[in-house]
């Protein structure tokens, strides 16, 4: 807000979805959504593109176990925002990205918490799932024993 004159972004992007928590580790699933809708300018854009699922069985919080969020529709339709949702197109980049991964050409392994054997995947979901800390992204090799 600052550094608009506190006018807000002309765009702002939710990139995180019902995970949201603050800096103590809580969650706030709608932390991020209710952030924007506060620093993005009146008829400004507020992208989703952050996991808010029809249901999330593992969240302590009642409204987030329902694929609700307590949203602060007052302001963003006071302030004439749009809003854009959903899931980015993988099935069109996954091969494309796979492809440059297997050549050497991109290297995503700053975001690689885990390598580990394919017999253990159900215990790698379940640490994702379970938010455990240190529980990124897990590549899965088969031949690893």
């Amino acid at each position: 807000m600052d550094q608009t004159n506190g006018k807000g972004a002309d765009r702002g992007c939710e990139c995180v979805g019902y995970q949201a928590h603050d800096p103590q580790g809580t969650e706030h699933s709608n932390m991020t959504m209710n952030n924007l809708v506060g620093s993005v300018r009146f008829t400004g854009g507020i992208g989703v593109v952050g996991i808010f699922l029809p249901s999330d069985p593992g969240s302590q919080d009642e409204m987030q176990r329902n694929g609700q969020i307590a949203f602060d529709m007052g302001t963003f339709w006071f302030k004439g925002q749009k809003v854009g949702t959903g899931q980015a197109n993988v099935k069109h980049y996954n091969r494309y990205l796979r492809d440059l991964i297997h050549e050497g050409r991109a290297k995503p392994s700053w975001i690689v918490s885990h390598d580990l054997p394919l017999q253990r995947a159900p215990e790698a979901y379940d640490h994702f799932d379970k938010r455990e800390d240190g529980w990124t992204k897990v590549v899965l090799k088969p031949a690893m024993a």
